[in-house]
């Protein structure tokens, strides 16, 4: 299974939706609070290609973007497989 890694602030909703649907797959992930460590949000930034917003959502070495693409990923199902690459 790739490493997940999820950027996030505890006020996010969209942070909680992401996290819950990887719980829900039953998915492990590594999560840094940008707002707790704030050098990890440019570390994010850098990543990301710039972006800004939470969640930034990293599956292996894939940029995979935010909540809502991780969604899209999962509806169409290409999630699981990008998780088992």
């Amino acid at each position: 299974m790739q490493t997940v890694e999820i950027y996030t602030s505890p006020l996010c909703g969209f942070c909680h939706a992401a996290k819950r649907l990887l719980k829900q797959k039953g998915v492990s992930f590594s999560e840094f609070d940008v707002l707790v460590h704030p050098a990890r949000k440019a570390e994010m930034i850098e990543r990301a290609d710039g972006a800004r917003t939470v969640p930034q959502i990293f599956i292996g070495q894939t940029h995979v973007g935010g909540c809502d693409e991780l969604y899209a990923l999962d509806r169409a199902g290409k999630l699981d497989a990008l998780l088992q690459d």
